[in-house]
């Protein structure tokens, strides 16, 4: 599991809900995700003058600094995105502008891809909290939500689905490993829509291992569906090459969200696989779809 925590509150700082998910890991940089579900009430930023301006911004840093420092946890880089206009875009009715003040963060592997995070946050969102805002007079989550929260955050279904097709998959894996040895195929992992690791073959990688590969891979684009691309990483200082395929299939969460899998091959930096990774994409879709 690669989410580590979920924090649900209002934008006025009302601590709504909180869940360890699992501790994270040691030594480890995460990444502390934000997902806005309220009211766009900002103010065009060239209004501000730039004494205001950083007034504003050495309060953040302040509020970030004791923050960080009293949970332990050390910040070292914050990544911000400029609005496009300045002016504030007018929202039609049919769009869904947020009537709630939720702010929703999420503790997770840097490798993750945001946008499959930010589907299962917006899931979370639609299904559980949006009818219950304004937080602050809020039911509390019951425990069945609870559940069916986690099961999203933890991919349950994905993890089942795999689980219940264990013997084929494993079959064919070890097949292809065999096949692409001479080529230098070192191990084949199964991930959930966002990356966050199910299952790996062959012997030389565990499960923890291919986190440690995921971190040093660096960015990760757009896939489309049953293509794929490669990427270099390291595992213990050496270099390998990590082919990162989108598959066909997957499952549907609460009966909406559809998050297919994605297929990792690990192999030496000089492997050529050619078509290869479609052969295996082929296999496994027919298994798991």
């Amino acid at each position: 599991m690669t989410i580590y925590e979920l924090s649900i509150i209002s934008t006025t700082g009302f601590p709504y809900y909180n869940s360890i998910i699992k501790p994270v890991p040691e030594g480890v940089k995460i990444f502390l995700r934000f997902y806005d579900f309220s009211k766009d009430k900002s103010t065009v930023h060239e209004q501000l003058d730039p004494e205001s301006k950083f007034d504003l911004t050495a309060g953040l840093i302040s509020a970030l600094f004791e923050f960080a420092r009293n949970i332990d946890k050390k910040i070292e880089r914050l990544e911000f995105i400029a609005k496009k206009s300045t002016e504030i875009p007018k929202k039609s009715k049919d769009e869904n502008p947020f009537e709630g003040d939720v702010l929703i963060t999420a503790q997770t592997e840097s490798f993750l891809l945001h946008k499959s995070v930010k589907e299962k946050i917006k899931l979370i969102y639609n299904n559980f909290i949006n009818i219950k805002t304004p937080l602050d007079s809020a039911d509390a989550i019951l425990k069945n939500e609870e559940n069916k929260i986690i099961e999203i955050l933890t991919d349950l279904k994905a993890r089942n689905n795999v689980s219940d097709h264990q013997s084929e998959i494993k079959r064919a894996a070890n097949d292809f490993l065999s096949e692409m040895k001479e080529y230098g195929l070192l191990g084949i992992c199964i991930t959930s829509f966002d990356l966050s690791p199910i299952v790996v073959y062959g012997k030389k990688y565990s499960l923890k291992n291919v986190n440690e590969i995921l971190r040093r891979i660096g960015f990760i684009p757009d896939i489309a569906p049953l293509e794929w691309i490669y990427r270099t990483s390291f595992f213990s200082d050496d270099q390998i090459q990590v082919c990162i395929i989108k598959s066909g299939v997957g499952t549907t969460v609460e009966e909406t969200l559809f998050e297919p899998y994605f297929f990792l091959l690990f192999a030496d930096p000089q492997s050529y696989f050619g078509e290869f990774p479609q052969k295996l994409t082929v296999a496994f879709n027919s298994i798991l779809g």
